[in-house]
């Protein structure tokens, strides 16, 4: 007669606490909740860029938002002479100034960048952040 073994099932291990999220993490997902709102807006010879609050630097075209833990965002993109530009900013200095500009190749769909930063994506031509 063969013999039967009784195997009982491992104890589940309990769910790790997620860590609470930094400033840095909050102002993103904000962010990339506004930029995909703004975005809803536009029509289809528009893109969204930034203006630079209380300054003369002018207007980055958003590329790309990511974020470093505690508290610095960046911003990744191109200005307007297209010239590649990065703002790194400390979340307590936060002012975003959203823009619907003309799109920079005329003959090609604007580019929607929220549905991207949402996904995850990191900005840079490369993927790793850089601009």
């Amino acid at each position: 007669m063969a013999e039967t073994r009784v195997v009982k099932p491992k104890a589940a291990k309990p769910a790790a606490k997620a860590e609470p999220k930094t400033p840095a993490e909050w102002a993103y997902d904000r962010l990339v909740h506004y930029i995909r709102s703004f975005e809803t807006q536009l029509d289809a010879d528009h893109e969204v860029a930034m203006g630079f609050a209380g300054s003369d630097a002018g207007v980055l075209t958003i590329e790309g938002v990511g974020y470093f833990a505690p508290d610095i965002l960046t911003f990744f993109g191109r200005d307007e002479e297209g010239m590649k530009t990065q703002l790194i900013q400390h979340v307590s200095q936060l002012s975003v100034l959203l823009r619907a500009v003309p799109k920079s190749r005329p003959e090609e769909p604007a580019r929607r960048i929220g549905f991207r930063l949402a996904e995850g994506w990191s900005g840079g031509e490369s993927g790793d952040g850089s601009a």
